[in-house]
């Protein structure tokens, strides 16, 4: 008897089953992008040997959409910081972010003169807080990022403004520019580099800066060499962008070798995190945190065979994973 009855189903009136279906599907297929989708579906009763109409809702794929809003909405009233959650709410409607709610004496607002404004989570505005997006300030860089994040990314963005080291020039712009703008207003030499691959260069030590250029991805970095009184020659490298705490990040190991006859060559090398700055060269080489010290024997006569020294450098930069911005 039940095979009969599944039997009997299957046969009853297909017509009216897929019309519902074709009906269900041609109402969502009318229905604009990011609404509330109502599906109809036929749910038949074994029972009375008919159908019931179910509703079953369903989320069409996320949008967005682009708003003002007033900024005082987006942060606490006691510390003026934008709010990241948890955002508290007390019961007379105040706000806190959660720093301050937890300084609160007994966890109670202030602001509240029954003394009963105890502090809750307000879930609705996390909402709101996680998902407000602005875009980076910084020129050539696309970004959203979290409204109470922002700060912490322009700090960091690869597009930070740089500022030109060279003395009265006021010039100030994205990495890629102030390379051009060096090397065109101020004749400081461009070299391109490979990550991961020694480049052999011939730095001349009345040169005090050299730029060097990522291949891949146009990274700038400056290379300044100075004097360390008559015991050596000091080289470093410094990356032009706001901040080494962004990704990726990068080492860089540098050397200069001498060669002995009929022996083994002598090396002075140096391996170090390349640190980030958003005013490359404004500090000697000798004044950076790590640079490689090269004493004057190791130093070679220029190219043009005047009396004028150079150092053999070797210089390879790497970068460190995770490396992807």
């Amino acid at each position: 008897m039940q095979g009969a009855g599944v039997e009997g189903r299957s046969r009853g009136s297909p017509s009216a089953t897929d019309k519902a279906d074709e009906s269900a599907k041609k109402a969502r297929l009318d229905l604009p992008d990011g609404h509330l989708v109502k599906q109809e579906l036929v749910a038949h009763d074994a029972a009375a040997g008919g159908g019931a109409i179910v509703a079953v809702a369903e989320r069409s794929p996320r949008a967005e959409l682009a708003v003002k809003i007033d900024m005082c909405v987006l942060h606490c009233p006691l510390c003026t910081l934008p709010f990241k959650p948890p955002v508290f709410q007390c019961k007379g409607g105040h706000l806190a972010c959660g720093g301050c709610a937890a300084q609160q004496p007994s966890g109670q607002c202030g602001a509240c003169a029954d003394g009963c404004g105890f502090f809750d989570p307000c879930p609705a505005l996390d909402a709101v807080v996680s998902s407000t997006r602005v875009q980076c300030p910084n020129a050539g860089c696309h970004r959203y990022v979290t409204y109470h994040e922002a700060d912490e990314h322009r700090s960091a963005c690869a597009h930070a403004p740089c500022r030109c080291a060279e003395h009265g020039c006021a010039f100030v712009g994205a990495p890629p520019d102030l390379a051009a703008h060096l090397s065109a207003a101020h004749a400081v030499p461009v070299r391109a580099i490979h990550y991961g691959k020694v480049s052999r260069l011939q730095v001349p030590v009345s040169t005090p800066r050299l730029l060097l250029v990522g291949d891949d991805d146009g990274r700038v970095f400056l290379l300044t060499v100075g004097a360390l009184g008559a015991a050596a020659t000091a080289v470093s490298v410094v990356c032009a962008r706001g901040s080494a705490a962004t990704k990726p990040r990068f080492t860089c190991k540098m050397w200069v070798n001498l060669t002995a006859n009929g022996g083994k060559a002598d090396i002075v090398l140096v391996e170090m995190q390349v640190r980030s700055s958003t005013s490359p060269g404004a500090v000697v080489a000798a004044g950076e945190r790590t640079f490689l010290a090269v004493p004057p024997v190791y130093l070679v006569p220029g190219a043009d065979g005047g009396d004028a020294m150079e150092v053999p450098l070797n210089v390879r930069i790497d970068k460190t994973l995770p490396w992807s911005d």
